[in-house]
């Protein structure tokens, strides 16, 4: 049996490694290492996929949050409602530009930012929500709309989990995840589900005065060359990155499908086990799996993670400590027991290995590993 790893890239790579390292030595060879044609090849591309009319290449998904928010003119002091239950870049670029961020609990079975938890924390300051599409799975963003629109608030979505989600409205139509509110960010970190080989991340928008902040702030704040408009970063994308992630693209459908016969397979070992509870999947979106999160029912985590780990079965923490209780994001508005849900999540979750390069070999030992342990 092939090492169990959270995430397989070198066997992932091995599948497209001809495709991959002729594209790479073309660009070296080109000496167009920014913003050469493959840059521009792959926003074009992901354009396409998502079907919206602008992507902004850029650097890092975190840069991807800061540039969307400095192109909203939001002003230090405005407050941002957000997640507690996530990563903490989302918060991070809220502080970082002197905003105020105001954390919100989650949906116990989904994980997702809990709308009428939004409507609560509104006050006149307000002026933005990032919901984050988190594990895979869309937020509700139907509903996170009609609260956005009626206190007429910019939706930023933080998709950096759930690229190629699709979320059904009510009426049947559906839309990428990233293309629904006002602006919509991603990451592609290795480990994400469209990975390049370092860092990376896009803006999305269907705005067309927007984008044209978007590119100017991740570009110096530059209308032309040397011309400086507003303040603004130097983050993009560079060719090597653009020209990987324009093959792993073609593919990132084919993901998706292996992470959910992996999550299947983990849903139908688990099924009805009194001591977990496997991830909800909602009507209002498909699920593409970055991570597979169990909530554990009356048993210890840690000791069950050392008994996967002496087994050599990885199992990570997502997240164990919420962001209200994080050194960094002490705030006297908020104090430990505020937040249940998220709480509870941070106490209670283990996210398996989730990749695309799973077989039924590992899948089993994986399942018979954690059984053994939840049966003792």
């Amino acid at each position: 049996m092939k090492k169990i790893q959270m995430v397989d890239l070198k066997s992932q790579y091995k599948k497209i490694q001809d495709e991959i390292d002729s594209a790479v030595l073309n660009v070296i060879r080109s000496t167009q290492y920014i913003n050469g044609p493959e840059v521009k090849n792959f926003q074009k591309e992901l354009e396409n996929y998502l079907d919206v009319k602008h992507v902004i290449p850029c650097a890092n998904g975190t840069d991807a949050l800061q540039v969307a928010m400095m192109a909203l003119d939001l002003q230090p002091g405005d407050e941002v409602i957000t997640s507690n239950f996530t990563y903490v870049a989302t918060a991070e670029v809220i502080a970082l530009l002197k905003l105020k961020p105001v954390l919100v609990d989650v949906h116990p079975d989904t994980f997702d930012i809990d709308v009428d938890a939004i409507q609560r924390a509104i006050t006149p300051k307000t002026k933005a929500i990032v919901p984050v599409h988190l594990f895979g799975q869309a937020a509700n963003m139907e509903a996170i709309l009609e609260v956005a629109k009626k206190h007429n608030l910019f939706v930023i979505e933080d998709t950096a989990q759930a690229i190629g989600c699709d979320y059904t409205f009510k009426d049947g139509s559906q839309q990428k995840v990233g293309t629904i509110g006002t602006i919509g960010c991603t990451s592609f970190f290795p480990s994400k589900n469209l990975g390049c080989f370092g860092d990376g991340g896009a803006i999305f928008t269907n705005d067309d005065d927007l984008a044209i902040k978007l590119r100017q702030i991740a570009n110096h704040g530059q209308s032309k060359q040397y011309i400086h408009d507003k303040v603004g970063v130097n983050s993009r994308l560079d060719s090597i990155q653009a020209a990987i992630l324009r093959i792993k693209l073609r593919e990132l459908d084919n993901y998706s499908k292996e992470r959910n016969k992996a999550a299947d397979y983990y849903d139908t070992a688990f099924a009805n086990h009194s001591k977990v509870k496997t991830p909800v999947r909602v009507s209002f979106s498909n699920h593409v799996f970055h991570q597979y999160t169990l909530q554990l029912i009356g048993v210890n985590r840690d000791e069950m993670r050392t008994f996967l780990s002496e087994k050599d079965v990885p199992a990570m923490i997502y997240y164990p400590i919420p962001l209200h209780l994080q050194e960094a994001y002490t705030d006297p508005r908020y104090k430990e027991g505020d937040f249940p849900v998220t709480e509870k999540l941070c106490a209670t979750v283990i996210s398996l290995p989730m990749q695309t390069e799973l077989d039924s070999e590992q899948l089993k030992y994986i399942t018979d590993s954690v059984l053994e342990y939840l049966n003792k």
